[in-house]
C-alpha cells in the first residue's frame, strides 16, 4: 500500500529547510541623513558626526565568541544623497603596538584594520567589503555568501586615517555610483562593522557575532536610507600601454621592435542594480608576474588566480555550490581561460530583489594557431535568492575554437537547515563536440552537507565526475572519480593568555578511481594551536595512498606549519611536510619519498619600508635505490618603498635553482584611484648559459637572455 503524505507534512518540511517561521518584528533603525557632509580628513571633527547614527558595543569572534575586545569602537554613519560617510574611532590602550603601514591597496591585512560591510540588498547573499588600516590604507573587495572576503574587486571611494594617543580615528566617503543597490523610495540595507587587532589575535564585531546564528551576512545589522538618487554609472578607462623587448637569438642580443597599444574599457549602469562593462583590445598585462612555483613533476596544470580587472567585479557570482575542500572540479568559470581577448562584454548585477546575473562574451586571439586564430567564450550565471544565504542558481558555459565546441549547463544550491546547517548540491552536464560528429558527453554532482557552532565543525560531502566530463571554461584536476570527504573538528578555549585556542581536526577524502576500480585514501589527523600575535601552529600527520596509471602508491606523511607577527615590524611562515611521493610518468610511473619545505620572513623597518624573503623546497628520491632523482629550490626577495599612499617603488628578485634562471624586475607604480594609474616596469632573465656556435650549453656564469620594458598609463573617467 501506497503511504500518502499530508499537505500538512510537506509545509513543516518545507518551512524547516529555508528557515522560515514566526519571528518578533524586528527593529530597524532609519540612518541619518545629512546636508552638511564631513572633510574626510581624518579627524573627526565635523560637527554632522555630533548627529550621526552611532554603533557600539563591539564582541569578539576570534580566538572566542562574545567577548569584550581590548578597546573599544565607535562607529559613526551618515549619508547624503550621493554618498555614504563613516567616521570610526578605534581606541587602544597601548597606542604605540598598534600596527599601520604604509602600503599599497589590499594590502592591509596583516595590520590592526577597521572593516565596513554592507549588504546593499539585505538579501545575504554578497556584500561589499571597505576596509582601512590606522592611516587610512584601503582594503576592499566583495563578502561572498560564506562570509569570506575576496579582495579582487577594486572599488573607488576615499579615506583617511590618523594615529593619536588614544588609537586612531578614520574616515570615509564611499560614492553611490562604487555600489549597487536597489531603486527605491526608501531601501533596507545590512550594515556590519569589524576591527582585527594584531596582537592580540582579536577580530570582533557589531552587530556581533554569534556562532549560532549562521553566516556573518545572515546577522547584518539592518538598517534604512532614504531619498537616494540614482544617477546612471557612465566610466571610460582608455588606456596607453608601449612595450620593448630583446633577447638573445643565435647566439646575439637582439633588440625587438617596440610594442604600442591603445584599448578602451566602458562600464555603463543600466539601472541602479545592474551594470554592462564592454572592452575592445583590452591591456591585460600584469604589473606584477606570478610568483614562481615548484612545476615539476606534477599531476595537473598549476591554478592561477585571476587579477585582471575586467573580469574582477561580479565574478564571485560564478562560485557554486556542493565541493568540499581539495575537490577535484576547482571552479566552473576561471576567466585566465580566455588568454588574451580582443573584445569583452560583461554584464553583471540583480534585476528584482531576489534574482543576480553573471555574462560574459568574449572573443580570444591564439595567435600560435595555425587554422583559426579566435576562439569564442560565452558564459552565463543565475542566481535566485530564497531566504537568508539559501539559493538556487543556475550555470552555461560555451568555448568553440576550429570546429570543435565544449557546452556546460547544470544547477546548484545551497539551503539552510537550520540556523548552524546549510546542505549545498550541484549537478552539471558538459557535451564535447570534436569536430568531426562525434559527440562525448559527462557529468559532475557533488553534495554536501556542513554544521559548525562554537565547538564543532562537521563537513561532509560526496562527489562524482564522469570519464567524459570537461569544462573548457573552468578547471578541473581529475575524471571518471567518486569521491567521499569529511572533515570534523573540534575547538577547545583553554583559560590560558598563551594558548587562546587548540583545534584538533581530522580531514580525509577517499576515491573510487573507475579506470582501475581501485580505492584510494587521505586521511589527515591535526592539531592546530592559536596564540597572540595571530601565531598559529599546527602538525600533521597523514595516512594516504594514491592510485596513478592504475597502480596504486603510498603517499603518507608528516609535517608541521608555523605562522606569527611577534611584532608589528616581523611576519614569520615556516611550512615542512615529509612524504612519499609519486614519479608521474605516464609510461613508467614509480614510488619515491622526498621533502616539501618553504620560509617565509618580512621586515618592515618603517612605516614606509618593507623587505620579504622567501624560499621554497621539493625534492624526490627513488624508493629501491634512494638516489635523487631532483631537487628544486626558488629563492625570491621582494622590497617595497611606498613614499605615500599613491606611490612606490619596487624590486624582485627571483632565483630558480632548478632552471639555473635569475629574474629581476623594477616597477614605478602610480595609483590615484582604481583605474587611474601610471606603470613604469622593467625586466630581465638571466640563465647560466652560453652560446657554442651552434645551440646554448650549460656554464656556470649567466647570461642575460630576455630584458623588456613596460610602460602603462590609463585614466578613469567618470561621468
Amino acid at each position: 500500500m501506497r503511504k500518502r503524505v499530508s499537505i500538512s507534512t510537506i509545509t513543516i518540511v518545507f518551512l524547516f529547510m529555508f528557515n522560515i517561521g514566526s519571528h518578533a518584528a524586528e527593529v530597524v533603525p532609519e540612518i541619518h541623513k545629512t546636508s552638511d557632509p564631513p572633510v574626510i580628513d581624518g579627524k573627526l571633527d565635523d560637527n554632522v558626526w555630533t548627529k550621526a547614527t552611532t554603533f557600539t558595543g563591539f564582541k569578539t569572534f576570534q580566538p572566542d565568541y562574545g567577548k569584550t575586545p581590548h578597546g573599544e569602537t565607535i562607529v559613526f554613519v551618515t549619508y547624503d544623497k550621493d554618498n555614504f560617510y563613516f567616521g570610526i574611532r578605534c581606541l587602544d590602550i597601548n597606542p604605540k603596538l598598534i600596527k599601520a603601514t604604509i602600503t599599497k591597496r589590499d594590502n592591509i591585512f596583516n595590520d590592526d584594520w577597521i572593516g565596513i560591510v554592507i549588504d546593499t540588498f539585505n538579501d545575504k547573499q554578497r556584500a561589499y567589503g571597505f576596509f582601512m588600516n590606522g592611516l587610512g590604507i584601503q582594503g576592499d573587495g566583495i563578502v561572498n555568501i560564506q562570509g569570506n572576503l575576496q579582495g579582487t574587486h577594486d572599488m573607488v571611494w576615499y579615506s583617511k586615517g590618523l594615529m593619536n594617543d588614544k588609537g586612531y580615528t578614520a574616515e570615509c566617503r564611499i560614492p553611490f555610483k562604487s555600489i549597487r543597490f536597489p531603486s527605491r523610495k526608501r531601501i533596507k540595507m545590512g550594515l556590519g562593522f569589524f576591527r582585527q587587532v594584531v596582537r592580540h589575535s582579536e577580530t570582533s564585531s557589531f552587530p556581533p557575532i554569534s556562532d549560532k546564528k549562521g553566516t556573518l551576512l545572515t546577522q547584518t545589522q539592518p538598517v534604512i536610507i532614504s531619498g537616494i538618487k540614482y544617477k546612471r554609472v557612465i566610466e571610460i578607462l582608455p588606456a596607453f600601454t608601449h612595450q620593448k623587448r630583446s633577447g638573445q637569438e643565435n647566439g646575439v642580443f637582439n633588440s625587438k621592435r617596440g610594442i604600442s597599444e591603445l584599448s578602451l574599457t566602458t562600464k555603463i549602469g543600466l539601472t541602479s542594480e545592474m551594470t554592462m562593462d564592454a572592452t575592445i583590445n583590452p591591456d591585460f598585462n600584469q604589473v606584477e608576474a606570478d610568483a614562481g612555483q615548484v612545476d615539476v613533476n606534477l599531476r595537473y596544470d598549476i591554478f592561477y588566480e585571476e587579477k585582471r580587472p575586467f573580469f574582477l567585479e561580479g565574478n564571485e557570482e560564478f562560485q557554486f555550490a556542493g565541493n568540499t575542500e581539495g575537490a577535484p572540479l576547482w571552479a566552473v568559470v576561471h576567466t585566465r581561460n580566455i588568454v588574451d581577448p580582443i573584445v569583452g562584454i560583461k554584464i553583471t548585477g540583480k534585476f528584482g530583489w531576489r534574482n543576480s546575473i553573471a555574462a560574459i562574451s568574449a572573443i580570444d586571439e591564439l595567435p600560435d594557431t595555425e587554422i583559426e586564430k579566435n576562439a569564442g567564450f560565452s558564459i552565463f550565471r543565475f542566481r535566485h535568492a530564497i531566504k537568508n544565504d539559501t539559493y538556487i542558481g543556475a550555470l552555461y558555459t560555451n568555448r568553440s575554437f576550429n570546429g570543435e565546441s565544449n557546452s556546460v549547463a547544470g544547477i546548484d544550491g545551497r539551503f539552510r537547515i537550520s540556523p548552524i546547517s546549510v546542505t549545498e548540491f550541484h549537478l552539471i552536464g558538459s557535451t564535447t563536440n570534436d569536430g568531426e560528429n562525434d559527440e562525448l558527453k559527462g557529468h559532475a554532482m557533488a553534495l554536501r552537507y556542513n554544521i559548525h557552532n562554537r565547538n564543532f565543525n562537521i563537513d561532509i560531502g560526496i562527489q562524482d565526475i564522469s570519464e567524459n566530463f570537461r569544462i573548457d571554461s573552468g578547471f578541473l584536476t581529475r575524471q571518471n572519480i567518486t569521491r567521499y570527504a569529511l572533515f570534523g573538528m573540534y575547538s577547545f578555549y583553554p583559560n590560558s593568555k598563551f594558548f587562546q585556542k587548540i583545534q584538533p581536526f581530522y580531514w580525509s577524502f577517499h576515491i573510487k578511481d573507475k579506470e582501475s576500480g581501485m580505492f584510494e585514501t587521505f586521511n589527515m589527523f591535526t592539531l592546530r594551536f592559536h596564540m597572540p600575535g595571530q601565531t598559529m601552529f599546527r602538525i600533521d600527520s597523514i595516512l594516504s595512498n594514491e592510485v596513478f596509471e592504475n597502480r596504486r602508491f603510498n603517499t603518507s606523511g608528516i609535517g608541521f606549519n608555523f605562522f606569527s607577527q611577534p611584532s608589528k615590524y616581523m611576519v614569520i611562515s615556516i611550512f615542512y611536510r615529509y612524504n612519499n611521493k609519486i614519479y608521474y610518468d605516464t609510461d613508467n610511473p614509480y614510488q619515491g619519498y622526498g621533502h616539501r619545505a618553504s620560509f617565509f620572513v618580512e621586515i618592515l623597518p618603517s612605516e614606509k619600508l618593507r623587505s620579504s624573503f622567501s624560499l621554497s623546497y621539493s625534492d624526490f628520491y627513488e624508493k629501491i635505490n634512494r638516489e635523487r632523482v631532483y631537487d628544486y629550490t626558488l629563492v625570491r626577495n621582494r622590497t617595497t618603498f611606498q613614499l605615500n599612499k599613491y606611490l612606490f617603488i619596487r624590486a624582485i628578485t627571483e632565483y630558480n635553482l632548478f632552471k639555473k634562471k635569475l629574474n629581476l624586475d623594477l616597477l614605478t607604480s602610480f595609483t590615484y584611484i582604481p583605474g587611474t594609474v601610471i606603470h613604469l616596469g622593467y625586466g630581465t632573465i638571466f640563465e647560466k648559459l652560453e652560446w657554442d656556435q651552434r645551440e646554448y650549453v650549460s656554464t656556470d656564469r649567466f647570461l642575460e637572455m630576455k630584458r623588456g620594458l613596460f610602460f602603462k598609463i590609463s585614466y578613469l573617467l567618470r561621468l
